[in-house]
């Protein structure tokens, strides 16, 4: 059961923010910049995957995540959780329990034998599902598990992460161009206005970690050109 007493969104943005800092969730390195899965710097990274190995936190989180959906699209919104592959499966399975749903996963990819199957589980026509993963940079990837599940007769018009980048203008506009909404619990901005109430990381990393979320395509192209990364 989910209680029907929550903190405020902006208050569960900071908790949020301080656990992930907490478990060391959160990399920031100005000096050797990370390189993302699309090949550009950035001098920031998060780790949500580590969450799951924390269970008070995990929980607090889940139940965050699952009042914030529920307050925001509505208490009888869903009758379907599908977790991303793979950094979505476990949140997903965590929200459905809380919510007395069918839980399903959608693979980036067919598997390429047996059924080749992008949805596993059990996901029927008419379904209003709802698609949980870890976190979202400019919401290109959720558009495809999004297809996967109209592709089965089911609808998708939400998606869930616990972090969001919230640094590109454009990702709200690209979902909401697909019927998508999204929900989320914190960004970059809460993490660093809370690293910065924790003296978690020197001033000079604070400071160029937000030259980076201020400009970030500006930050990257006077390192490497390019685009934003999709995650």
């Amino acid at each position: 059961m989910i209680p029907s007493s929550y903190p405020s969104a902006q208050d569960m943005a900071q908790i949020t923010a301080r656990m992930l800092l907490e478990i060391g969730a959160v990399h920031f390195n100005a000096r050797e910049p990370f390189t993302l899965a699309s090949g550009l710097p950035s001098p920031t990274y998060i780790d949500c995957r580590k969450l799951i190995s924390y269970p008070r936190i995990r929980s607090t989180l889940m139940d965050f995540l699952t009042v914030t959906v529920m307050r925001n699209a509505g208490f009888e919104a869903f009758d379907n959780i599908a977790g991303g592959e793979t950094a979505g499966i476990p949140f997903a399975a965590l929200v459905a329990e809380r919510m007395g749903l069918p839980m399903t996963y959608v693979r980036k990819k067919p598997k390429g034998y047996g059924r080749n199957a992008r949805i596993e589980g059990v996901m029927t026509e008419g379904q209003r599902a709802l698609l949980v993963e870890d976190l979202t940079t400019d919401g290109g990837s959720k558009l495809s598990f999004v297809d996967a599940i109209r592709d089965t007769g089911a609808s998708c018009a939400h998606t869930a992460v616990i972090f969001y980048y919230g640094i590109f203008p454009e990702t709200e506009k690209t979902l909401g161009d697909h019927g998508v909404t999204l929900h989320h619990l914190c960004t970059w901005h809460d993490v660093l206005a809370e690293a910065r109430r924790m003296d978690a990381f020197d001033a000079e990393t604070l400071a160029e970690v937000e030259a980076f979320l201020n400009a970030p395509r500006a930050w990257q192209d006077a390192r490497q050109g390019g685009q934003a990364p999709t995650t």
